[in-house]
């Protein structure tokens, strides 16, 4: 059996077409990835973590489950991102990079600790978080290096994980202390 994949110009030219209209979506390694509806406690830590990074820095901005295009044939959905650029500036394309990327995780906590820690890891992503839901507790991944044995060729050198009770700070605004505690429903 073989599989098809897709460019991303195909997956856009499908969503035209309606092929996931009420679905939500998300195109990694070219193949088209049905992402489940959340739980309440996963759509409330998607909220903390946007409400909780709002503030980050000026000329940059939270965007809670949109596109990051990672080349032609990734574009994953992450449920917090922090971009950088004005909001107009993404009128006529998604955002290319990310300073810090967040996924929440509970169902999907191996598929976010691997293939797509990897995939970000690929696309230069230095800061991930996993608002892991199972065992309450953030996991900060940084330093990407290459790593032919990962999915995307890339993997984090660092995992840090982060209780409730302790802080965090993104790389990208190191004097920020965010409570682990404001993550966690």
């Amino acid at each position: 059996m073989k599989t098809r994949t897709w460019t991303k110009a195909e997956y856009y030219r499908l969503g035209e077409l309606g092929f996931f209209r009420g679905q939500r979506v998300e195109l990694i390694a070219g193949h088209i990835l049905e992402l489940g509806l959340p739980t309440p406690p996963h759509a409330t830590a998607l909220m903390l973590a946007a409400h909780a990074l709002a503030h980050f820095q000026p000329g940059c901005h939270v965007l809670t489950r949109m596109p990051l295009d990672l080349g032609a044939t990734a574009e994953p959905e992450p449920d917090v991102a922090v971009v950088v650029g004005q909001v107009r500036a993404y009128a006529n394309a998604h955002p290319t990079h990310a300073l810090l990327v967040v996924e929440v995780s509970d169902a999907t906590l191996a598929y976010n600790r691997g293939a797509k820690a990897s995939l970000y890891a690929s696309a230069g992503i230095l800061d991930y978080w996993i608002v892991n839901l199972v065992d309450r507790q953030v996991e900060v991944y940084r330093d990407p290096v290459l790593d032919a044995n990962e999915p995307f060729g890339h993997r984090y050198a660092v995992r840090v994980d982060r209780l409730p009770g302790d802080t965090l700070s993104p790389l990208a605004l190191p004097s920020a202390a965010l409570a682990v505690d404001d993550l966690l429903p």
